[in-house]
C-alpha cells in the first residue's frame, strides 16, 4: 500500500479545527470473569497460561449456560464512575451488542447501551507545561472483553496473508469498563498533547483505585482514538475515524497527529473521509483501514435477557466515593512540593511512570533526591536492557535499603550499582549481596594507609608533587589505592590520608 500524503501539522491546523473523542477500555483486575467463574489471574500468570485454560461454559457460548454478575467488577466500575466525576444510575441495565466475534463464542457481547452504570462526568488532564484540560465524559459502562486471534501462516502476524488463525479464549468475558468521552472541542495543535494526558489520566486514575494494572503494552488498557477534522469557519462536523487499540502514551499522541495530516491532505485535495477503523502500525508511525464503522442501529442492541438490572443501594455508592482516593492532578503537585523536585525532574519521575515507585521509596526511608536518582537512573537502565518494567526489577523497600547502605558508608555509589545488580538478579537483599559478594567498603584505615605508602613507593615523584602543593597530583595515588582495594574504598577518605601522609 502506498504511503498517504501527508500535510505539515501547522498548515492543517490553519484550515481545519480538530475534534476529539476517545473510548478507553480498562481491564479489571478481579479474581474471576465478568459473568463466568473462570480464573482470571494476574498479568504473568495470565499471559504464561496455556490457551483456552482460562474458561468456563459461559465463556464458549456453551448452550445451557447463563452469566452470573461479578459483584467485585460493579463496586470496581462505580468507584471508576464516581472517580471520573460521573453520576452513578440508581438502576443500570445490560445488553447484547450483536455483531460477528470469531473470538467470542456466542456471536454477541454481553455490554451496556442505554442504561450505562454511570454517567455526564468530566476528568481534569495535566499538560506537560502545567495547562488543566477537562475532558467531558458521556460515560462509562460495564462489559465483557474478547478472546484472541493468534494469525498463522503469514509473515507479520497480521490477518492479511495468514494461511489460518488460531482462537484463545483465555481473555474472553474479562470485565472491561469502557469510558467514553464527548465530543473534545477546542483542543487546536495541542490534540496530540491532550490525547496522550487524557490516556495517562485515565491510567493514573485506575491505577489509583487499584482495580486495574492498566498497562497499555499488555492490553489492560486500550485507547480508542477519534479524530475528525472541521473546516475552519463552518458549523457541521466533519467524517471521524476511530483508531483501534494503541498501546503506548507516545502513541497515542502519534496516531491523532498522523490522523490530522493524513485527513487534512484528503480534504484539501477535495477527496473525502470514510468513516472506518484504523489499525495503527508502531513500525512505520501510520494508520491503515480496518472495517467501516458500524453505528449502534447495526449492532441490533436489546436488553439480556437472562441478567437483571443492576440497582445499587445508595449506601453502596456513599461507602466507594468516601474511600476514593486524591485525584492524580492534586496528588502529582502535592509530591512535587513535598519532594521539592524542580519541574524537569518531577517530569522525568512522572514520564518513566514512576511515581508510585518513588514515593514508595521514600516512604521506606529514603531521601527524595536519592529515590529519584536510583529509579529514572540505574534501575530504568536495566529495566530498558531487558525489556522490561523497571518496577519489575526491584521493590522500593530494597531501594531504600540500598541508599542506606550508600549513606552509612557501607557503599560507594559504584558498589551501590553492583548490589543493584545483584539484588535484581535474585541473590537476595542489599545487605545480603553485600555480605556474599563482600563488596562493603574497606573502613580500616590501616589498609588504605600501607596501599597509600605501596603507591608513594612505586611514585616517589608524585609524593614530591604533592609535597611541593601540587595536591591534584594525588590522583595517580588515589587510582592506584582503588585498584589495590578493589574498587571498595571511598575515595574521599583516600584522599585526606593522602594528603595526611605528604605532609609529614
Amino acid at each position: 500500500m502506498a504511503a498517504a500524503k501527508l500535510m505539515d501539522f501547522d498548515k492543517a491546523l490553519e484550515l481545519f479545527e480538530p475534534v476529539l473523542g476517545f473510548e478507553v477500555h480498562v481491564e479489571l483486575n478481579t479474581n474471576t470473569k465478568m459473568f463466568s467463574d473462570a480464573p482470571n489471574p494476574a498479568n504473568e500468570a495470565y499471559h504464561d497460561a496455556e490457551p483456552n485454560t482460562l474458561i468456563a461454559p459461559v465463556d464458549l457460548g456453551l448452550p445451557g449456560s447463563l452469566p452470573v454478575v461479578n459483584e467485585t467488577a460493579i463496586r470496581s466500575s462505580i468507584s471508576l464512575g464516581l472517580a471520573l466525576g460521573c453520576s452513578i444510575a440508581e438502576s443500570s441495565r445490560f445488553a447484547r451488542k450483536n455483531y460477528f466475534y470469531p473470538d467470542l463464542g456466542k456471536n454477541y457481547q454481553i455490554s451496556q447501551y442505554d442504561e450505562p452504570i454511570a454517567y455526564e462526568g468530566s476528568v481534569e488532564v495535566e499538560l506537560e507545561d502545567g495547562t488543566l484540560v477537562t475532558i467531558p465524559i458521556e460515560r462509562a459502562h460495564m462489559e465483557e472483553d474478547a478472546g484472541k486471534l493468534t494469525h498463522m501462516g503469514g509473515a507479520t502476524g497480521r490477518i492479511q496473508g495468514a494461511e489460518y488463525s488460531l482462537v484463545d479464549y483465555n481473555r474472553a468475558g474479562v470485565p472491561l469498563v469502557e469510558i467514553v468521552t464527548k465530543t473534545i472541542f477546542g483542543t487546536e495543535h495541542r490534540a496530540p498533547e491532550v490525547a496522550k494526558a487524557y490516556v495517562a489520566a485515565i491510567r493514573d486514575i485506575v491505577r489509583g483505585l487499584g482495580i486495574s494494572e492498566a498497562r497499555l503494552e499488555r492490553g489492560n488498557l486500550r485507547c480508542d482514538a477519534n479524530v475528525s477534522l472541521r473546516r475552519r469557519g463552518a458549523e457541521k462536523l466533519g467524517t471521524r475515524t476511530e483508531t483501534k487499540n494503541v498501546n503506548s502514551l507516545r502513541s497515542v499522541e502519534r496516531a491523532v497527529r498522523y490522523e490530522i495530516q493524513r485527513q487534512a491532505q484528503i480534504l484539501a485535495d477535495g477527496g473525502t473521509i470514510t468513516q472506518e477503523t484504523r489499525h495503527w502500525h508502531e513500525d512505520t508511525g501510520t494508520t491503515s483501514p480496518g472495517r467501516p464503522k458500524s453505528d449502534a442501529d447495526d449492532y441490533r442492541y436489546f436488553p439480556e435477557p437472562d441478567l437483571l438490572p443492576v440497582q445499587p443501594a445508595a449506601e453502596l455508592v456513599e461507602e466507594l466515593r468516601a474511600a476514593l482516593p486524591e485525584q492524580p492532578v492534586a496528588r502529582r503537585r502535592r509530591l512535587k512540593a513535598d519532594w521539592g523536585f524542580t519541574d524537569l525532574e518531577f517530569q522525568d519521575v512522572r514520564n518513566g511512570g514512576l511515581i508510585d515507585q518513588v514515593e514508595a521509596t521514600i516512604a521506606a526511608g529514603a531521601a527524595p533526591a536519592a529515590a529519584r536518582k536510583w529509579w529514572t537512573g540505574e534501575i530504568t537502565r536495566l529495566a530498558n536492557a531487558q525489556e522490561k518494567d523497571a518496577a519489575e526489577l526491584i521493590s522500593p523497600e530494597n531501594v531504600a535499603a540500598l541508599q542506606q547502605l550508600v549513606d552509612a558508608g557501607t557503599l560507594t555509589d559504584k558498589l551501590a550499582r553492583q548490589v543493584l545488580e545483584g539484588v535484581i538478579a535474585g541473590e537476595g537483599t542489599p545487605q545480603e549481596v553485600v555480605d556474599a559478594r563482600g563488596l562493603a567498603v574497606v573502613s580500616d584505615d590501616g589498609a588504605l594507609i600501607a596501599a597509600i605508602d605501596d603507591a608513594f613507593a612505586a611514585q616517589p615523584d608524585v609524593l614530591a608533587k604533592i609535597k611541593d602543593g601540587k595536591v591534584q597530583a594525588a590522583g595517580a595515588v588515589i587510582g592506584a589505592v582503588m585498584k589495590a582495594m578493589k574498587g571498595q574504598a571511598d575515595a574521599a577518605r583516600v584522599r585526606e590520608l593522602i594528603l595526611e601522609r605528604a605532609a609529614k
